[in-house]
């Protein structure tokens, strides 16, 4: 009976909502079921937490802490410099034994400024806010000032800081929220797990951000190669009120659906306008990770200082989706998985399509980090040498964006960054589709990340040059200021002297040489002019 009642209940929630198609894309072996079998388990504490001060776009965090001091779970330890920012917190209790460049995951392979806290093992937490259960009645500023305390940021993968996403401006009616659950990079299930588990916290989140920017429709696009969260989702849906503004769609499975502008694009049919955003056309997208954190910063008020990561791969013993602390090392979570069963070939953090490369297993979990993959010799063979474009076209065929990848090669190649901006560079995902279909194996999207770098950083020089420029105008500005002051005082002080002068003269000379004038001024073809009032 109960089945029953389910089955009725999917079938009034199945979606019929027509769906568009997004330019290109490409099919790809998912490879989910190796770790999407296993429900998500906490990891054991590590000793050791690597905490970046920086886990967002926009400005990194400033620390608050010092070493040698001790910190608790859930306490800043890091906060908010500027409108787009977002704080970092201790994701246990600890003594913070240094504050030093360490390796973080990045493209780059870069270090960045961390904060190495040894863990006591107590997992003691700090004080934090009271829930905002009765948020609907709440000034809809200070629930988006909880979530920017919270560090809550987009958890597939951008890191943009939530608060600032569901702070649109007056001049943008929001009209559709979209909810991310795509989870199209093969290999990657923790999202699928999350909706699976907790599909009620993340509608709990929906529901927040439905109240915040007050849109008319929520849509949440999952892949049809997700039954069991779709399943979840509809019958978490259906305990709820949500049901008359909030739908669950099953879009078809094709990569990179996942991407924002392609989930808007088949939901919605609307289209992001070039070096634009959704808001722009009257949308948001969350990912359901950051909806769940949401609801953790609200309802809970705890702050985002765990995630749910998916450890895969072949080379994998036991791949499973874990719980972990942000600043877990890479090591550790491969270790609690029962190690390599097979030599890894390569180590990438996220999947094979959009992930890098890491270079050192020490390099710690982020609130961005959803996979650690360790692919085996014959899941990632040795890419073959890149031969001549040939001009087939199929990169074109397959874009996403609707770019023209090979002309941004030849640009990115030639170090043409002008040219390569002309062809809207910035609009590219970095999905890797070209290069997957290339047939000379041009590994295309390093090229887009290398003309990128070097605009970006073209800019931040521009950008220094011309704060330079300004400081010395403002300089220059300041000293001529100052020396037309000094110049004014100057002859302030020489009229008083003047005057003092005058004041001081022996009155019985001043007439002498006052009836000296006179005099003077009577006699025929005088040039002295008379100072002396004429007489009636």
């Amino acid at each position: 009976m109960r089945k029953m009642t389910e089955m009725a209940i999917l079938q009034r929630l199945s979606s019929k909502r027509r769906l568009w198609r997004f330019h290109g894309g490409i099919h790809i072996p998912d490879e989910k079921d190796l770790s999407n079998a296993c429900a998500i388990e906490p990891i054991p504490l590590p000793a050791r937490l690597v905490i970046p001060l920086q886990q967002h776009i926009g400005a990194p965090a400033r620390a608050l802490i010092g070493v040698g001091e001790r910190v608790l779970k859930g306490q800043m330890i890091a906060e908010p410099v500027g409108f787009i920012s977002a704080p970092v917190h201790a994701s246990s209790s600890g003594l913070v034994v240094a504050i030093e460049q360490h390796p973080v995951p990045h493209p780059s392979g870069l270090s960045a400024l961390c904060a190495l806290i040894e863990t006591d093992g107590e997992d003691r937490w700090a004080e934090l806010p009271p829930p905002l259960t009765d948020y609907p009645q709440l000034d809809p500023g200070l629930i988006r000032e909880r979530i920017r305390w919270a560090g809550v940021v987009g958890m597939g993968g951008a890191s943009f800081p939530t608060s600032v996403k569901l702070s649109p401006g007056t001049d943008r009616e929001i009209q559709t929220l979209v909810i991310n659950g795509a989870e199209c990079e093969p290999y990657i299930t923790c999202d699928d797990r999350l909706m699976r588990e907790r599909a009620g916290h993340i509608l709990e989140g929906v529901r927040i951000m439905h109240h915040l920017l007050g849109v008319k429709e929520v849509l949440i696009g999952i892949e049809d190669n997700k039954p069991e969260a779709i399943e979840a989702m509809r019958l978490a849906l259906a305990e709820t009120d949500m049901h008359a503004y909030t739908e669950v769609v099953a879009i078809p499975t094709l990569y990179p659906s996942g991407g924002e502008k392609q989930l808007i694009r088949i939901l919605t049919g609307k289209e992001v306008p070039t070096n634009g955003i959704p808001a722009q056309i009257g949308i948001v997208c969350q990912n359901v990770g950051s909806a769940a954190a949401v609801a953790d910063a609200v309802l809970d008020g705890r702050p985002l200082i765990s995630r749910v990561v998916t450890v895969t791969g072949r080379a994998i013993a036991h791949p499973r989706n874990l719980e972990v602390p942000v600043g877990t090392t890479a090591d550790h979570l491969i270790a609690h998985c029962g190690g390599y069963r097979a030599t890894p070939r390569k180590l990438l953090c996220g999947g094979p399509m959009m992930g890098f490369e890491l270079k050192q297993t020490e390099t710690p979990v982020t609130k961005s980090s959803n996979c650690v993959l360790a692919l085996t010799a014959e899941e990632s063979p040795s890419a073959d040498a890149a031969l001549a474009c040939i001009r087939c076209g199929r990169c074109a065929e397959v874009c996403p964006a609707k770019l023209l990848p090979q002309q941004l090669y030849w640009h990115a190649r030639s170090k043409d960054l002008d040219r390569i901006q002309d062809y809207n560079l910035f609009d590219c995902i970095e999905c890797g589709c070209c290069a997957q279909v290339c047939p000379s194996h041009i590994p295309l999207v390093q090229y887009y990340r290398y003309a990128k770098t070097e605009i970006w950083a073209r800019e931040q020089e521009k950008r220094k040059s011309e704060l330079a420029r300004a400081r010395h105008a403002a300089k220059q500005a300041r000293l001529e200021r100052q020396e037309q002051e000094r110049q004014a005082r100057l002859r302030k002080q020489k009229a008083a002297l003047e005057a003092k002068s005058a004041g001081d003269a022996d009155p019985k000379q001043v007439a002498i040489e006052a009836a000296r004038r006179r005099a003077a001024a009577k006699k025929p073809g005088a040039s002295v002019q008379r100072t002396d009032t004429p007489r009636d």
